[in-house]
């Protein structure tokens, strides 16, 4: 049986197992024999290859018809080819999951290829002598790696696979011989999720959303210093798919002093440049945290495609972490203003002091939303659930933009106090003759991207109730010494 020619490009999923695709090739051929493109990289993605970044080529030649190599199931994607003779190729599902146990055989010559997922168990029996069986895969081979592959006999009664030379007389390995069946088989668990910043405001919600999801790990900065390279160096990214970057240094103000600008480029920039080098090397996908600040508030409502403008030297750190983030292949920045969750924050800040009988003065001709953390965490995880387009999305909570001095006015009437108490002030006149930094007056971002993309945050008067009806109910908040109201 020859090579079959004059075949277009086609990409054909797999049904049964998801992810797997059967790639049919055109294969040219004259008196001198034939030539393939058996890899093309633009050519293969608009046709709908997934863009796996292949970083090694295995060949495995084959002497006699009836080798028979498998089931192996490896940490990495594949993508499978034969450059001489013809296989009989079959797959299982070994993936933790509901297909868990699919089965997909097909005959492979020359004009034909397939891209395995990783977890799905691979094997093929060659039906030529002389058959050579070619494979691109995504990670590097080595002795540690084959520590994480799930292996499945080739006799398994469950998978039933109707091998065309029987085994009895196939050639097999000794080792694959004694491979186990399927119903002692650990399923292999899908790459994890690493939260950076889990100490945080948006970390503490982020552990809160992915409450008993097994696969997802949380490091804080003590865990893990996204400035330190030896902390890059020491985990095992092989492991991970995702990594959400939830940490950031956020002093305003302590950015404009000496010391506050070296920590503040330090984690905003240099820590994320480190990461977004090992996101990159390793193909995972990045979620970094932006702000309202890498703006400079003149615009009325800003889109994703507003070129960034910051005015200070936080804003100037966030809007270079954003530049850094964007060269990562797989990578949203997640833009967000006034955030409010656990600990000290504005919203916490004027209950204490409403709570206390305190009449203050709040900046009233700063303009945006708050975003509280419970949001911005199911924002980002419906990102990632929802495969949405790598990019830019602007996420605070919803409803009219409003200013600081009436966000403190709702949490007066929430707490039974009268509204008057706040003082309205301009933001000029709040920080007369104090050392601070500038803030975009306008800090409103345009939702239309995010609620394109299949999420609606609450509006955030509604989203106040709530966060000001749990805290009710709860402790009081300490009022950090520090914290300047309004900003």
């Amino acid at each position: 049986m020859g090579v079959e020619f004059s075949k277009y490009l086609q990409v054909v999923p797999v049904e049964a197992i998801p992810g797997m695709v059967v790639v049919h090739l055109p294969v040219h051929g004259d008196n001198r024999g034939w030539f393939k493109e058996n890899w093309q990289r633009e050519k293969m993605l608009a046709a709908g290859l997934p863009d796996f970044a292949p970083v090694q080529n295995n060949i495995s030649f084959n002497a006699i018809a009836g080798t028979t190599r498998g089931i192996h199931a490896e940490p990495w994607d594949k993508y499978v080819s034969v450059a001489t003779g013809r296989i009989f190729g079959a797959w299982v599902d070994l993936r933790e999951g509901p297909s868990f146990g699919n089965t997909f055989t097909i005959e492979l010559d020359a004009s034909m290829a397939v891209f395995v997922p990783r977890g799905v168990g691979n094997a093929f029996q060659t039906l030529e002598d002389g058959t050579a069986y070619v494979y691109l895969v995504n990670d590097h081979w080595s002795a540690e790696a084959q520590s994480h592959y799930t292996f499945l006999n080739l006799a398994d009664e469950t998978a039933a696979i109707e091998w065309p030379i029987p085994l009895a007389n196939a050639e097999l390995s000794d080792k694959d011989r004694q491979h186990p069946r399927l119903k002692d088989v650990v399923p292999m668990a899908p790459r994890r999720t690493l939260v950076l910043g889990a100490a945080g405001q948006l970390g503490l919600a982020l552990r809160e959303a992915y409450a008993g999801v097994g696969h997802v790990d949380f490091a804080a900065r003590a865990e893990f210093d996204l400035a330190n390279p030896e902390h890059h160096a020491a985990t095992n990214w092989r492991d991970y798919d995702t990594v959400i970057n939830a940490g950031a240094y956020t002093k305003v103000d302590e950015a404009e002093t000496a010391d506050g600008r070296r920590d503040a480029w330090a984690a905003n920039v240099t820590g994320v440049a480190l990461l977004a080098k090992t996101c990159t090397q390793h193909g995972l996908t990045l979620v970094h945290v932006s702000s309202d600040y890498v703006f400079d508030g003149t615009q009325p409502l800003h889109t994703e495609a507003e070129p960034v403008s910051p005015l200070g030297v936080y804003g100037q750190t966030k809007a270079a972490g954003e530049a850094v983030v964007s060269t990562v292949p797989r990578h949203y920045i997640v833009r967000t203003s006034w955030v409010i969750g656990e600990g000290n924050n504005f919203v916490s800040t004027m209950q204490n002091l409403a709570c206390r009988g305190i009449k203050p003065t709040v900046v009233n001709d700063q303009i945006g939303r708050l975003t509280f953390t419970k949001d911005l965490a199911a924002g980002i995880q419906h990102l990632l659930d929802a495969g949405a387009e790598y990019g830019i999305y602007n996420l605070s909570n919803g409803g009219e933009p409003t200013n600081w001095a009436d966000i403190a006015q709702d949490v007066y009437r929430n707490v039974g106090r009268p509204a008057e108490d706040v003082v309205g002030v301009t933001t000029a006149a709040y920080f007369h003759g104090k050392e601070a930094a500038q803030r975009p007056l306008n800090s409103a971002l345009d939702l239309t991207k995010i609620v394109d993309s299949g999420y609606t945050p609450a509006p955030q008067r509604e989203a106040l109730r709530l966060y000001l009806g749990d805290h009710l109910a709860g402790p009081m908040h300490k009022v950090s010494p520090g914290i300047e109201l309004g900003s």
